[in-house]
């Protein structure tokens, strides 16, 4: 008899891991798919959630999206995506990211040749977003969690966490979905992960259902292709990047493996010309090839050795929840800088907007 309860055990145990298996397949298997309805973008008419495109709130939300994405695009990402074309020579294969958020929107704008996309901030990962009868219900917050990002190019953390806290939709992960869809790309493979201090991933155990701790130092990796098959991977960080937290929680580490790469800054709060982030300021300076940002990123005498630096746009003053932050030699430097056509950082109007392109001399690689 007890040979028998063993045996039962067993089947059950194994039933149990079989079950979590299919989950996380199917899981994978429906991702894109529910990227695409959370972008407001139609399925295949054989997929399982096809039904969702009949639901008025899913129709509401479709047309809001995709007023919002032609609008943005003639405006803002059409833009973009020719002044880099003109201006970034020779991209590396990774594109750090820090204190983005999930601002993927810009930084696949910028570098769309990137092959591996490093983001890292505060924002916590969520789940895994599943498309079910309640996930209606927190459509209209994931619309307003991107609300300021369409419309004036950055997030306001404390209102993304505020409409994206809990519920069906939470984290960073549905903005990743919708920014994904809208790009065009399929996604492959999602997986949930922890960050070892050694600068290891480990995908959280699958019978937590796909959500991360919730600590600083969790993430995701997203496994996607362009829609020529061309293979790219993003990796979004929850982490600290103040000197105490990023000395301790393996990220740099994880980013070196990487290195060399390029960055990106965009209303980055100044954080680098104080005294409290020289780690991963000097980290970005070190392992980067080309550097663009607008002013809120590293200051200019941060650029420890040989640079050329090439302004785009109008620098004026700071907004005045910044101080100290005002630059004179930056303001020299853009005297005579050619304009930008686009609005981008703080100052998101064309005509008051700034960005600079920091590129490494003397280094095989680097754009020119």
């Amino acid at each position: 008899m007890l040979r028998g309860i063993k045996i039962a055990l067993f089947a059950i145990c194994f039933a149990v891991l079989g079950l979590h298996s299919a989950n996380a397949e199917n899981a994978n298997t429906n991702a894109n798919d529910v990227a695409r309805l959370l972008a407001g973008m139609p399925v295949s008419s054989s997929s399982p959630l096809a039904r969702y495109m009949s639901d008025p709130a899913w129709k509401q939300h479709a047309q809001y999206f995709d007023a919002a994405w032609k609008k943005l695009d003639e405006s803002q990402l059409s833009k973009v995506r020719a002044w880099s074309e003109a201006n970034i020579k020779n991209p590396q294969d990774t594109l750090y990211y820090m204190f983005s958020g999930p601002d993927l929107l810009y930084a696949q704008a910028f570098f769309p040749k990137a092959k591996t996309y490093v983001l890292a901030g505060l924002e916590s990962v969520g789940s895994i977003p599943e498309f079910s009868e309640r996930t209606r219900y927190s459509l209209p917050s994931l619309r307003a969690s991107m609300n300021t990002v369409l419309n004036i190019s950055f997030f306001i953390t404390r209102h993304m966490k505020e409409q994206l806290h809990e519920g069906q939709l939470s984290g960073t992960l549905p903005i990743l979905y919708v920014f994904l869809a809208r790009a065009g790309k399929e996604i492959r493979e999602v997986t949930i992960f922890n960050l070892e201090k050694d600068g290891t991933i480990k995908p959280v155990n699958e019978a937590r259902r796909g959500r991360a701790s919730g600590h600083i130092g969790s993430g995701a990796k997203i496994e996607f292709a362009d829609a020529d098959g061309t293979k790219r991977t993003l990796y979004y960080f929850s982490t600290d990047l103040s000197d105490p937290g990023v000395k301790t929680t393996g990220f740099l580490q994880f980013c070196e493996k990487l290195a060399p790469g390029d960055s990106f800054l965009k209303s980055a709060s100044y954080l680098m010309h104080g005294y409290n982030f020289d780690t991963i300021r000097d980290f970005i300076v070190q392992h980067s090839r080309t550097v663009v940002q607008d002013d809120s990123g590293i200051p200019l005498r941060a650029f420890k050795g040989d640079w050329t630096f090439y302004p785009f746009g109008n620098y004026l003053y700071p907004l005045g929840i910044f101080p100290n932050t005002y630059q004179p030699k930056l303001k020299e430097m853009f005297a005579k800088a050619p304009k930008l056509d686009f609005g981008v950082g703080y100052r998101h109007r064309p005509n008051e907007s700034n960005l600079m392109m920091a590129v490494k001399n003397n280094v095989k690689g680097a754009s020119n």
